[in-house]
């Protein structure tokens, strides 16, 4: 095979792939390709986390890792499109900027040092009991109202509507009146 014959160009002119979609474009190189979902074990459907509009994704798995993340053609929502932050999720499951451990600072510091899950659970449940006690009325003017001020919820847009019912029954429970969300899924 000559120089000219390797050439694409010339392949296409000269067979009648005039359009360049067939024999004419493969090379060597692109003949051993092979789509990254082909060797995966299974695909499980989820949802893109980037915002309020729900598009469906075909998350692709082999060996307990993500190894592709594709729009999902069932989808009602999206019918098998993904924005570029949709499209790019993949990195959020795997990419090296990801952090897989609690990273706390204390007030003033100027380090971040690494907690476990359940010293952080902890100082979460600690700080929220101690906001509810610094806030709590029992009652304003006369009137029972037995509720804090201590503390707030505004749901993200990601949350759908289940999600956002049980977080309102928890802060509910929790004295707090100040609950807002985004759900519009």
């Amino acid at each position: 095979m000559t120089w000219i014959d390797s050439w694409p160009v010339y392949r296409q002119l000269r067979d009648s792939d005039r359009f360049g979609r067939g024999a004419a474009a493969k090379s060597r190189a692109s003949e051993d390709l092979a789509p990254r979902t082909k060797a995966a074990d299974k695909v499980v459907k989820s949802v893109c986390p980037y915002c309020a509009v729900g598009c469906g994704q075909d998350v692709y798995v082999k060996d307990e890792k993500v190894v592709q993340i594709e729009g999902d053609p069932d989808s009602p929502v999206s019918r098998g499109r993904l924005c570029p932050k949709g499209s790019a999720s993949l990195q959020l499951t795997t990419g090296g900027a990801r952090e897989e451990r609690v990273k706390y600072r204390a007030p003033f510091g100027d380090q971040w040092v690494d907690l476990d899950l359940d010293t952080a659970m902890d100082m979460i449940a600690d700080r929220v009991i101690a906001a509810r006690a610094a806030g709590w009325q029992d009652e304003v003017d006369g009137t029972p109202v037995r509720r804090t001020l201590g503390f707030a919820s505004l749901g993200g847009a990601t949350l759908d509507n289940e999600e956002n019912y049980l977080i309102k029954k928890l802060f509910t429970a929790l004295g707090a009146v100040q609950i807002e969300n985004q759900a519009r899924i």
